[in-house]
């Protein structure tokens, strides 16, 4: 039933044409996954499924047509569901390696951050270097991986976050201003007008609720609102004359569509993200780790928001 986790054995997984079988080492826990579970996602899975959608593990076996994957790599993959296991089927087209060094638990960490952080700032909102980019809920997973990317590519970066020590954090990961919207709403109001009395070029929205419109309501002529989810669960009535007003756009920033849709333009963006973890520009915050029994308990901390970073089993 929704919201009901328990763990149980299978037999083990044999590639299919394209897949390759992953011994699945860490798994990232993402709001998707919480929406999944709940059936309140896009899709729904038919019966009992496992949730997951972003591993790190090393190769266990390749199916037909594979090339480029070898038993013994180290890879990362994203899959619709199945993450929580431990082995995964994943297409091998979703499947990138990774250097050995790389511990698990970051390398679960990257694809949906950072794949949806640098989709949404390079592809989206395409970010020139000295704008300015607000993000919204910016201690939690894709907040930090788009503050890191944002300061990379050379933007002024305001961190809102709902209480001082995830500030503190946003702060450590490269965040110049910071505000913390937990008090009210005409405190955010005013916080943003002295934080940027020019506008926004710039804001990148997982939060929703009732701090979009005024975020909108400060965006710069030009400037570019991200929509990339709701974890408040609140999904904001805009009203769109203030686009008008602004001359705006509100762009829709779905990864995972992209990613079907653009697999190659992804994939060359998901090396781009290896690289730039290479030079030390951007590296995952991992808060905490659970075991696999211990889902329903990582879950449960992030559907509270309970947690900054990334959470991984």
């Amino acid at each position: 039933k929704q919201g009901a986790l328990t763990v149980k054995n299978l037999p083990s997984i044999v590639a299919k044409k394209g897949e390759v079988i992953l011994d699945v080492k860490a798994a990232a826990v993402n709001f998707p996954d919480i929406l999944i579970v709940q059936g309140k996602y896009q899709f729904k899975p038919e019966g009992e499924f496992s949730p997951g959608s972003e591993v790190a593990g090393i190769v266990k076996s390749v199916g037909e047509g594979v090339k480029g994957f070898n038993v013994g790599d180290h890879a990362i993959g994203s899959v619709a569901y199945g993450g929580y296991a431990q082995e995964c089927a994943v297409p091998h087209q979703r499947l990138i390696p990774i250097p050995k060094q790389m511990p698990f638990p970051e390398a679960a960490s990257v694809l949906m951050a950072y794949g949806t952080s640098h989709y949404a700032l390079v592809d989206r909102a395409a970010l020139k270097e000295g704008e300015t980019v607000l993000v919204m809920g910016a201690s939690g997973g894709v907040g930090l991986a788009a503050v890191q990317l944002a300061k990379a590519l050379g933007a002024k970066v305001i961190a809102a976050a709902s209480d001082d020590a995830k500030l503190a954090l946003c702060k450590e990961n490269g965040a110049d201003v910071l505000i913390n919207y937990g008090t009210d709403a005409k405190d955010f109001k005013e916080a943003l007008k002295e934080a940027c009395p020019t506008g926004i070029d710039v804001v990148y929205d997982p939060v929703g609720g009732p701090y979009s419109e005024i975020a909108l309501r400060n965006m710069a002529w030009k400037g570019r609102f991200l929509v990339i989810g709701f974890a408040a669960g609140n999904i904001p009535q805009i009203p769109l004359n203030l686009a008008l007003l602004k001359g705006c756009s509100i762009v829709g920033v779905f990864w995972g569509q992209f990613t079907m849709k653009e697999p190659q333009v992804n994939a060359g963006y998901l090396m781009d993200l290896m690289k730039m973890y290479g030079k030390g520009q951007i590296r995952p915050h991992v808060s905490k780790t659970f075991s696999l029994e211990e889902a329903t308990e990582a879950m449960n901390a992030m559907a509270e928001r309970k947690v900054t970073g990334k959470v991984v089993l």
